[in-house]
């Protein structure tokens, strides 16, 4: 090779090697502005997605005032609050304010919590007596977000109770007659229909394509969730009302015979039950651990093995859900007049909600965003962070 050809190729060579560092260098700093950026995302998450921390101090932020209030727990979502009332009647307000959106009078009586998305509000109400057998039918509406106007209606034979539960497009709940329900929640369609032969009055749980249920008999069901298909069936000595908890592996829930059980998801088969004092209503998720509500005044944490990891009196029965989040939940005992947040690592008790009246209305506590909300038998209670505002009354 002459030496005009060797030094064009060392030209090239260097150029090209230049070019290469040149890439990597660009390659290495958008990687570094790329993990940057992500973990400042990271760092500072949508407020949105903020909770509510039941362990810090909580004071009375507004208060929406009724004597109208019901056994039946309010709705939550996209920031609003949904609250039904005696006489037909269902009241939608800000939960960050209290603001009044709309008040929507549908007649009948509400029979079952109900449920929204951020397009509906879906409520189940006990109508007129049917002119044949005399005897309370029911209704199944959807209302608008906006303005509460009923977007579809769906005449029942009976009321459904317990709660609604939403889920898939799909619309679930159960009646006194025994007949549980898939809707469509667009249309208000029926998907199907399953049969059982005792009273439901409790609220349909959905987890990995089944939809779990309690009757009053002490049957806990699972059905397919397509296509209502019953896959099984377990029979305690006592009414199931709450809903279950469910996991891969189990499914726990509470019964009036003053057990709380877990069986197999798989094919209902009992894994374990574990004795408490009276009746058991409510149970809950914690993280890898059940929390167990009882009416004989206490509250139980166990693995979800079986094991009990603490116990903690309250003082009163509890009936409601609690309010659970990462490492407190919030119970609501009957006969109190304060709600009473627990730590859920040893069950130390840590916070008070009063509510500046005695408990004596089992719908559960709820949260929207940094506000948590009570339910009292003179309206709906707000708490929140402490601030220099004035507390909001809304009527």
């Amino acid at each position: 090779m002459n030496n005009s050809r060797r030094q064009a190729f060392l030209t090239i060579s260097r150029n090209a090697f230049r070019l290469l560092f040149f890439v990597g260098a660009l390659a290495v700093f958008c990687a570094q502005y790329l993990a940057t950026a992500k973990s400042q995302t990271v760092a500072k998450p949508k407020s949105n997605d903020q909770k509510v921390d039941l362990t810090q101090p909580l004071t009375l932020s507004w208060r929406y005032e009724s004597d109208q209030t019901l056994n039946l727990t309010p709705a939550v979502a996209d920031g609003r609050v949904y609250l039904p009332l005696a006489r037909g009647a269902i009241v939608s307000l800000m939960g960050v304010s209290g603001q009044l959106n709309w008040r929507s009078e549908i007649g009948g009586e509400l029979s079952a919590s109900p449920v929204a998305d951020q397009n509906s509000i879906f409520v189940a109400s006990e109508t007129g007596a049917d002119n044949n057998s005399q005897r309370q039918t029911g209704a199944l509406r959807a209302l608008g977000r906006e303005g509460g106007v009923t977007l579809w209606i769906r005449d029942l034979p009976v009321a459904l109770r317990g709660g609604l539960t939403l889920n898939n497009g799909k619309l679930f709940g159960a009646g006194p007659d025994g007949k549980l329900y898939a809707f469509d929640s667009k249309t208000g369609q029926t998907v199907w229909t399953y049969q059982h032969n005792a009273p439901f009055n409790s609220q349909p749980v959905v987890s990995g394509g089944r939809v779990f249920i309690g009757g009053e008999d002490g049957s806990a069901l699972a059905l397919n969730e397509t296509n209502g298909g019953l896959v099984w069936q377990f029979r305690t000595d006592g009414a199931i009302r709450g809903p279950v908890v469910a996991t891969d592996e189990v499914i726990c829930f509470g019964s009036r015979d003053g057990y709380v059980y877990a069986v197999t998801a798989s094919d209902g088969r009992l894994a374990w039950r574990k004795r408490t004092g009276a009746a058991v209503e409510a149970v809950a998720r914690n993280g890898n651990a059940l929390l167990v509500a009882s009416l004989d005044n206490f509250v139980y944490k166990f693995s979800f093995k079986g094991a009990r990891v603490w116990k903690r009196r309250l003082p009163g029965r509890i009936a409601s859900q609690p309010l659970v989040m990462a490492d407190a939940a919030l119970f609501m005992p009957f006969s109190s007049s304060s709600g009473v947040v627990l730590e859920l690592r040893g069950g130390r008790q840590v916070n008070l909600l009063p509510a500046g009246e005695e408990i004596a209305i089992s719908a559960a506590p709820i949260a929207s965003g940094e506000v948590v909300l009570l339910t009292t038998e003179h309206g709906l209670l707000a708490f929140a962070q402490p601030t220099e505002k004035p507390i909001a009354k809304i009527n």
